[in-house]
């Protein structure tokens, strides 16, 4: 499984970034490999708008199943949903420590 977080920085140790589509990294663990790939969001910080949709859809086309990060808006919402990837709300600290809260169940589920 292919599990996304939201990022300041590069590495898991960096910070949460708590917006979706604006974050400034997105960092994809396969929780299979133990493995990490580091995205730059660079296209989304400079979107005039629609950030969450076309993070929402890089999302989807690099197999994410599950999201974790600060807040989504709804038209992001809406297309992770469509696309089947589930969302957590409510992620803080490092991207490590977010990705463990989520394992053990203490992240919101968006519904």
């Amino acid at each position: 499984m292919i599990i996304a977080v939201t990022s300041l920085g590069d590495d898991p140790g960096s910070p949460v970034d708590a917006r979706f589509g604006r974050a400034a990294w997105f960092l994809l663990h396969d929780d299979q490999t133990q493995s990490w790939e580091a995205l730059e969001n660079s296209q989304g910080q400079e979107a005039l708008q629609g950030a969450g949709i076309q993070a929402a859809q890089q999302m989807a086309t690099r197999g994410v199943e599950v999201l974790i990060t600060g807040t989504t808006g709804p038209k992001a919402q809406q297309a992770l949903k469509a696309a089947g990837i589930r969302i957590y709300h409510g992620a803080k600290g490092p991207v490590e420590a977010a990705l463990d809260a989520y394992k053990k169940g203490r992240l919101e589920q968006v519904a």
